[in-house]
């Protein structure tokens, strides 16, 4: 079975029970380096292990350095 969401914008189809760490590893980026929102809230650490259900919109922001 299968889970249908939209990640920055694109549909994508995920495995039932994936979570949000695991579709982060899956986008190949580390936890540590990016901002998760989830339906338009800032997800926290500690709920990175819920899983997704059908009709989530997740937007996923990497940190990059620089500037002057």
């Amino acid at each position: 079975m299968s889970v249908a969401i939209t990640v920055n914008g694109e549909k994508r189809e995920l495995a039932d029970g994936t979570t949000l760490r695991q579709l982060v590893e899956q986008l190949a980026l580390s936890v540590e380096k990016v901002a998760i929102e989830c339906n338009r809230r800032l997800v926290r650490p500690e709920r990175l292990d819920n899983p997704l259900t059908p009709g989530d919109e997740v937007e996923i922001v990497t940190f990059v350095g620089g500037g002057y």
